[in-house]
C-alpha cells in the first residue's frame, strides 16, 4: 500500500473491526487502496471531480455521510473548522468503539489538529511519516458534539458551512464582478463555480435573466445555495464546471474561476480550464464576464477564445488585486481569431493581460 501513514497503522492487530462498512472521509480520488478491504468501502467525498473518480474505481461514493458505519477513516482537510466537523460527524456515525483514523500532512495543519484532538479524546500516539501524521481514537457519540458543523451567517439572508470557499464573508473578487454587471443581462445565464450562491443572486436581479444554471463542484456549497436563493428561475447543478455540457448553449457566463489546486499553490490549469469551458458553452454571439487576480496568465488563452475582449473598471475604483474581463463572441475550436481579438480597457488607459508581479 503506498500511502505511508495508513498502511503503517493497518499493520496493527485488530486495526479495523472484522466486519461493517468503512468510512472514508474526504479521500481524494487518486487515494490507493491497496491494503484496504474495497467491498466495505464508503467514500464521502462532496467534490464532484474526486467523487466520479472514486465511483469509477467502483467503490460506493456518496456526497454526504449517511447510515452508519463500522470504522471511519478521515483524510483531514486544510480547513480547521471543516476537519473538526468531519471528525463529529464520523463520531456520531461510527459504532461505539470503533475506531477512528485521523490523518493529514503538516502543511495542512495536522499537528494542531491532532494537539486539539489530544485534548478530548484518548488518542493513540501518532504515526508520523512522509511529512504527515496518522492517529486514531475509539468512537464515543458523546464525543465532540461541539465541534459539529453549524450555519455561517457571512452576509444577511445567507448561510454557509465549513469548508465552502470565502465561507465567512462575500469574496472581494465575487464583490467587484457584481459592480460590474450590467442591468440588463441576456436570457440564458450560467455562473460557473457558483459557490454558496451570493454572485447568483446578484445575476438573478439583473433585468432580462429568464433561467440560471448555479453550476457548482462542490455539493456542500450547492446544499447552501439551494438554501440561499428560492428564485424559480435557478436550477442547481452539481458537476464539474469544466466538465459541464449543456442542452443548450448559453447566452452569458459569468465566472470567478479557483485557482489553487489540491496542493494549495496557484494553478493557472483551473482557470485555463474554465476559460475554455465558457467558450465551448457559449453561443456564437454569447458574452462572458469574469473575474481574476491580476498575476494569472489568462491573456493568450482568452485572445484565442473571443473575439472581443475588455477589462473594466469598477464603479467603485480600479483595483490591484483583480481585473474584471468581459469577453464577447467565442471563437470555434480550431478556429485562428480574426485581428479584432485583443485586450481594451474602459475607464483608464489601454492595459493587456500580461502578469503582473505580486506587491
Amino acid at each position: 500500500m503506498s500511502h505511508p501513514r495508513l498502511s503503517l497503522a493497518l499493520e496493527m492487530p485488530e486495526a479495523l473491526p472484522p466486519e461493517g462498512d468503512i468510512a472514508l472521509f474526504s479521500p481524494v480520488g487518486t487515494l490507493d487502496l491497496g491494503g484496504l478491504p474495497v467491498d466495505r468501502l464508503v467514500a464521502i467525498q462532496p467534490e464532484k471531480p474526486d467523487h466520479d473518480v472514486l465511483a469509477q474505481r467502483g467503490l460506493r461514493v456518496s456526497p454526504t455521510a449517511e447510515g452508519s458505519y463500522a470504522a471511519a477513516i478521515i483524510f483531514a482537510p486544510r480547513g480547521k473548522a471543516e476537519a473538526r466537523a468531519l471528525i463529529a460527524d464520523a463520531c456520531q456515525r461510527v459504532a461505539p468503539g470503533g475506531p477512528i483514523y485521523v490523518d493529514g500532512v503538516k502543511t495542512e495543519g495536522i499537528d494542531s489538529l491532532l494537539k486539539e484532538l489530544r485534548g478530548r479524546v484518548d488518542l493513540s500516539a501518532p504515526i508520523a511519516k512522509a511529512h504527515g501524521k496518522i492517529a486514531w481514537f475509539a468512537a464515543d457519540p458523546d464525543l465532540l458534539s461541539d465541534w459539529a458543523a453549524q450555519d455561517i451567517h457571512p452576509v444577511e439572508g445567507f448561510v454557509t458551512r465549513p469548508g465552502v470557499f470565502s465561507a465567512d464573508a462575500v469574496d472581494e473578487g465575487s464583490a467587484l464582478l457584481a459592480e460590474c454587471l450590467p442591468e440588463t443581462l441576456p436570457a440564458k445565464v450560467a455562473d460557473l463555480g457558483a459557490g454558496w450562491g451570493w454572485l447568483s443572486a446578484q445575476i438573478l436581479a439583473r433585468k432580462g435573466v429568464e433561467r440560471l444554471d448555479l453550476v457548482e463542484s462542490d455539493a456542500v456549497a450547492l446544499d447552501c445555495a439551494k438554501r440561499n436563493i428560492s428564485d424559480p428561475r435557478a436550477q442547481f447543478l452539481w458537476a464539474d464546471a469544466t466538465r459541464h455540457a449543456p442542452e443548450e448553449r448559453y447566452t452569458a457566463v459569468v465566472m470567478n474561476p479557483p485557482f489553487h489546486g489540491a496542493a494549495r499553490g496557484a494553478d493557472p490549469a483551473l482557470g485555463l480550464a474554465f476559460i475554455q469551458a465558457a467558450r465551448g458553452m457559449l453561443s456564437l454571439s454569447g458574452t462572458l464576464w469574469m473575474v481574476a487576480n491580476r498575476h494569472l496568465p489568462y491573456a493568450d488563452a482568452l485572445a484565442t477564445a473571443f473575439h472581443e475582449i475588455e477589462e473594466i473598471t469598477p464603479p467603485s475604483g480600479p483595483s490591484t488585486r483583480f481585473r474584471i474581463i468581459r469577453a464577447a463572441k467565442p471563437i470555434p475550436a480550431g478556429k485562428t481569431p480574426g485581428k479584432s481579438a485583443g485586450m481594451r480597457a474602459t475607464a483608464e488607459p489601454k492595459r493587456t493581460l500580461a502578469p503582473r508581479k505580486r506587491r
